[in-house]
């Protein structure tokens, strides 16, 4: 796949980018192209690749699981919301 990127150059950097692009013998277009490329190719090494993608998010979810405390625990918004109503009415006499 291609995609096609409009620049707009002073005519100094014009003139000495079709400058150097006339000396090798390509079009403009094709220096910039070039240019790009090696200027870049570092970059995309550093980039995984789709089956790199999937072994990292495959180690990351090897840490999904569960924990058991040994105690129940709401997890919802109204237990929440009771528990630290609880603990804030609580003046933590009897510790």
């Amino acid at each position: 796949m291609t995609q096609t990127l409009t620049l707009e150059l002073n005519d100094q950097f014009f003139a000495a980018l079709h400058q150097q692009a006339q000396s090798i013998g390509i079009p403009p277009e094709n220096l910039v192209v070039k240019l790009l490329e090696q200027n870049f190719a570092q970059m995309f090494k550093l980039l995984p690749n789709d089956a790199e993608k999937e072994s990292r998010i495959s180690k990351f979810e090897r840490h999904f699981g569960e924990i058991d405390l040994g105690i129940g625990m709401n997890l919802d918004n109204e237990s929440i919301d009771a528990d630290l109503a609880k603990e804030y009415a609580s003046n933590h006499e009897d510790e």
